[in-house]
């Protein structure tokens, strides 16, 4: 049953106020302009008859006169294979200048995944970028954020990933891109040959903060539904810093009391609620989730990073414009690593970030100016190397030949004896490169 209300009592930033009675929270409200234009609302706040909404786009033009109508139902998503190649708002209309997608609406926000369906995650997911697939391996339904600063090149990492990915069905959710990363993430769709298989939703730095909230919530909604149907589905959410602001301009637009430097007291729920989507459905698909989460004044203790650190299964540290083998870490790679990969996968990885970290103190004392050994002369070989073939994030290796090409990396800056790799590894892996270069 459809409620009209006639008077809006407040209004402020993107929230209105109107008095109402038998209405729930999250329940979705059209605002009807007297100038024939309609605009959606959600239910934010209940206190008393006094309802507080969230209007999906910017409050000029309402009046007090202006009719409210409570819809009975909550904020929907639209799902099914007309979402494939298409990019959407915030509020889930297309942006693309396509036609209006039909589908099974879904709504947004839902709780987490039955935990009694969820499975052990144990398959890898290939993304043919060294520093990720041999040493912090990603794993089918893993949550994990790229930490990073503005400026380094996160979302074109993002867009590599999605493009090499092996997942059924790629959603993107953009919040806060300026108009050149929105575009970049287009043409490099229809450049790789992946639109057909991405759904973008995207808000953008002009559009109101309340859009940007929803963009997880929209993406995770249908994602959750192809996993249903037997997809397995790489989300990529960037950034999730913006999120964490738009929560906390809205906090403070009602006047609540905030919490540590000003964001609400509630952000670790808000995080957590999203991230746990990441799930592995028996008998069905998956959800794998990759975010960005810009790290103020490269603060890891600032409270969205912090948060995000007890939520997710590791992270994957962005600086310089590579992968840092020292501040990343992926907690399920121990799942794959040797048991559904090559079996000297986890003693080469370990060799040579071990030797990598050797290289570092070599380096040191290079720079101030102290006599090199042989053998710094050696790790300091093996660290131009290792960086130009490992770190490079523009190289595209299956996992097989970067593990092929660890092992040749090796065996030109050391001999078999200096690795500290058991003998049998040796024997297996090392005559075949031997083999292999002469």
């Amino acid at each position: 049953m459809k409620r009209v209300y006639e008077r809006i009592k407040d209004m402020r930033g993107n929230l209105i106020t109107v008095s109402a009675q038998g209405v729930g929270l999250k329940e979705l409200a059209r605002v009807d302009l007297r100038d024939g234009r309609s605009i959606y609302a959600s239910v934010l706040r209940i206190d008393g008859d006094e309802v507080t909404l969230q209007v999906f786009e910017n409050t000029r033009g309402i009046s007090t006169g202006d009719k409210v109508t409570f819809l009975s139902r909550e904020m929907q998503a639209v799902y099914g294979d007309a979402l494939l190649g298409r990019r959407l708002s915030g509020a889930g209309e297309p942006i693309d200048g396509g036609p209006e997608i039909v589908g099974d609406s879904v709504n947004i926000g839902m709780p987490s995944f039955n935990p009694t369906r969820r499975i052990v995650p144990k398959e890898l997911v290939r993304t043919n970028i060294p520093m990720i697939d041999v040493f912090n391996c990603l794993v089918k339904s893993q949550k994990i954020p790229i930490f990073s600063i503005p400026g380094e090149p996160y979302n074109p990492l993002l867009m590599r990933i999605a493009n090499q990915t092996d997942a059924d069905v790629v959603v993107i959710g953009g919040m806060g891109l300026t108009f050149n990363d929105y575009q970049s993430f287009i043409d490099n769709a229809e450049q790789a040959g992946s639109l057909n298989k991405t759904v973008m939703f995207v808000h953008r730095a002009t559009d109101p903060a309340v859009e940007c909230v929803l963009v997880p919530d929209m993406a995770l909604a249908s994602a959750e539904k192809f996993a249903v149907n037997g997809k397995d589905v790489l989300v990529l959410l960037t950034d999730m810093t913006a999120f964490a602001d738009s929560i906390k301009e809205i906090a403070i637009t009602m006047d609540q009391v905030p919490s540590n430097r000003g964001y609400p007291g509630s952000l670790y729920s808000d995080l957590a609620s999203r991230y746990e989507k990441a799930v592995s459905i028996e008998g069905s698909g998956s959800i794998t989730i990759i975010t960005v989460t810009t790290m103020p004044g490269d603060d890891v203790t600032h409270p969205i990073p912090d948060n995000t650190g007890y939520i997710t299964e590791g992270q994957f540290y962005l600086h310089g414009g590579r992968i840092d083998p020292f501040g990343s870490l992926s907690r399920l790679k121990q799942n794959v690593i040797g048991k559904t990969t090559r079996e000297d996968h986890g003693d080469l990885a370990n060799a040579m970030i071990r030797l990598y970290a050797e290289s570092k103190k070599a380096r040191e004392r290079q720079g101030m100016g102290f006599k090199l050994s042989k053998w710094d002369e050696k790790l300091l070989a093996y660290s131009h190397r290792f960086e130009a073939r490992m770190m490079n994030l523009e190289v595209n290796y299956t996992l097989e030949e970067a593990l092929d090409l660890g092992w040749q990396t090796l065996s030109e800056c050391f001999s078999h004896n200096e690795v500290g790799i058991k003998e049998s590894m040796i024997e297996k892996y090392w005559s075949q490169v031997a083999e292999a270069t002469v």
